[in-house]
């Protein structure tokens, strides 16, 4: 059965939605049309190239992932001038080594640039901070002077997974000036909205992925000090804007993957806390399956059935 597809961010909890793939495979779902934020946007362009669930997990449990992380050389090799290369670059990671893996896998399927996969089968989500925007790529690329096919999606994906102060933001220039972009998850890291028409209709049934639980399902937050206080700012700001769109029937669409207690900058996980992951994705979706194609039968939906 074709389905699009939403997936969500959450750095290196993403481990959960590849095996929240592999089910949905299992059981006979394939994807026309996906989109996605950070974590979630490096799903949807692995689906979009042809990556089996099994490959995709292959390549990102031997990848020794650390070795994406390439902080910039300095002359004087003392703690202070990581900070201080923070303050002037704005990341402690350059991000290029990241770009570089994304080309590489994604040109191993033959996979370059969006104008190599079939128009609005790929979305993804990234945040415009010079502008105070979100970005839809590639579909606002046109805004900013930019040829959408001809964009090169490695790129397009670092930008939906630059975490802020973590990795440098990627810059290019525009005919306003100089646009700086980080993580999608900043404006929207859940974007179940991305395929609905002007009506709010669908074309097909949608399944979204979100690395946590029902928000009725989680607890409040305890705020004591400073860190707290940026931690649960952060949290409000990326998740505010998707949680007014989510409502109950919406609800119903999505698999809830509780992954709270995991970190998602942990880039040296081990094996076993991957396989974890995978397996949480792989159960919790199994639940999810077992009542989700009732609601299709049912005629919940209005789509125009286009396959």
């Amino acid at each position: 059965m074709l389905i699009d597809g939403v997936f969500a961010g959450g750095g290196l909890k993403g481990f959960a939605l590849v095996g929240a793939y592999q089910e949905l495979e299992k059981k006979g779902y394939r994807f026309k049309r996906v989109a996605g934020t950070s974590a979630g946007a490096i799903l949807a362009c692995f689906i979009a190239a042809g990556y089996s669930g099994k490959e995709i997990e292959e390549m990102m449990v031997e990848e020794n992932l650390q070795l994406l992380l390439d902080p910039r050389q300095t002359i004087i090799p003392i703690p202070f001038m990581k900070w201080l290369s923070l303050y002037w670059r704005m990341g402690l990671y350059q991000g290029k080594a990241l770009e570089d893996w994304f080309f590489e896998k994604l040109s191993d399927k033959g996979v370059y640039n969006f104008a190599d996969l079939p128009p609005g089968s790929l979305k993804l989500v990234a945040s415009d901070l010079t502008n105070g925007k979100l970005i839809v790529l590639p579909d606002d690329l046109v805004h900013y002077g930019i040829e959408p096919g001809m964009f090169p999606i490695a790129r397009a994906l670092r930008m939906s997974c630059n975490i802020p102060f973590f990795f440098e933001p990627v810059r290019f220039r525009a005919p306003s000036g100089e646009t700086i972009v980080v993580d999608g998850g900043v404006l929207s890291n859940f974007p179940m909205w991305i395929f609905d028409d002007a009506q709010g209709k669908r074309e097909r049934p949608l399944i979204g992925m979100k690395l946590s639980h029902r928000k009725d399902m989680m607890g409040g937050r305890e705020i004591n000090n400073a860190l707290q206080l940026f931690e649960a700012l952060f949290s409000t700001m990326k998740n505010a804007h998707d949680e007014r769109y989510i409502s109950r029937k919406h609800e119903k669409d999505i698999i809830f993957i509780p992954v709270e207690q995991y970190s998602a900058t942990q880039f040296n996980m081990e094996d076993e806390q991957k396989d974890a992951l995978m397996e949480i994705g792989r159960n919790r979706t199994a639940d999810f399956l077992r009542t989700w194609p009732h609601s299709i039968e049912n005629g919940r939906y209005n789509f125009r059935m286009i396959v």
